[in-house]
């Protein structure tokens, strides 16, 4: 069976790493696909003080984390939709499509290739580079992927 994961932001480098796939998999049924995100770095407003929280504080601290973990991927459902209607819209099946966030990273290229490993993924799809990407050929996450990706078919959409 094909493993493929893609990284999934809201960029348009996204829709294209998904219609690539869609594309070259079209009908597929020895294929598994995994979508996957990275949430960005938590703000430095819920970062530790600089004092020892008692434990009233790390429980309210705790819940404020929790909700801003749970808006970012709610505002990620849409996109995880869209990309499953676009895979789906080529002949993938939703039922060979798994979806994940991931909350807890602070280096957002070892955790997509972390994943990609755990899972068994043979190839990791990543668009060129995401929205905010400044580099002119590739974005600063992909350029990671590649320095790290040893073990991982990597595929970059332009």
């Amino acid at each position: 069976m094909k493993k493929i994961l893609i990284a999934i932001d809201d960029s348009p480098n996204t829709f294209k790493a998904v219609e690539y796939v869609a594309h070259q998999f079209s009908g597929s049924d020895d294929l598994e696909l995994g979508l996957v995100h990275v949430l960005p770095n938590l703000p430095a407003i819920f970062w530790d003080e600089g004092h020892i929280l008692s434990e009233e504080e790390k429980k309210d601290r705790k819940k404020v984390v929790d909700k801003w973990v749970a808006e970012r991927k709610a505002r990620m459902e849409p996109v995880f939709k869209k990309a499953i209607d676009a895979l789906a819209g080529k002949g993938i099946k939703p039922q060979q499509v798994k979806t994940k966030s991931i909350s807890d990273s602070t280096d957002v290229a070892a955790s997509l290739l972390e994943e990609a490993k755990d899972g068994g993924f043979q190839t990791l799809v990543v668009g060129r580079r995401g929205g905010s990407g400044k580099n002119l050929l590739i974005g600063s996450v992909t350029s990671r992927i590649i320095s790290l990706g040893s073990g991982v078919a990597i595929t970059i959409v332009e």
